[in-house]
């Protein structure tokens, strides 16, 4: 988000081992998109273009899904489910009609919370949940140990 907001922004993309060390040093700023060697700094560059872009007004049709994009407030984004092509569906207890969207507050935050909860820990930590969310959470934690 704040780099949306700069005026320019120049990414600088490292080959194999990196950057020489004397233009390292003129760096303002060096970010990492994950724990993992790549063989240069093209794709890693054209991740961030992707991630700032949608942060600068105009660039996705519907500013409210920048605001309720997953990571927005901490947590995985709930499951989302669409028409199958070929007419089959696998039925779910609990789960939406075919091509219907979960217009259910509670069941997208319960899904969400346990989403992250089994796949990302950690951003459990920081995210700012409601009173209503703390107490699923605190409900999908105690299933979890039994």
């Amino acid at each position: 988000m704040r780099l949306s907001r700069a005026a320019h922004v120049v990414l600088l993309c490292g080959r194999y081992e990196g950057v020489d060390e004397r233009v390292q040093a003129r760096v303002a700023e060096e970010m990492s998109i994950g724990d993992y060697v790549l063989s240069g700094g093209e794709l890693p560059a054209l991740v961030v273009v992707d991630a700032v872009a949608r942060h600068v007004p105009g660039v996705v049709g519907d500013d409210q899904s920048v605001v309720d994009d997953s990571f927005s407030r901490g947590l995985l984004d709930f499951p989302h489910y669409t028409r199958p092509a070929d007419g089959r569906v696998v039925a779910r207890a609990g789960r939406p009609a075919v091509g219907q969207p979960c217009r259910d507050s509670a069941m997208r935050k319960r899904e969400s919370l346990s989403r992250t909860l089994e796949r990302r820990p950690d951003l459990l930590e920081d995210a700012a949940l409601d009173d209503e969310e703390r107490e699923i959470l605190r409900q999908l934690v105690a299933e979890r140990k039994t």
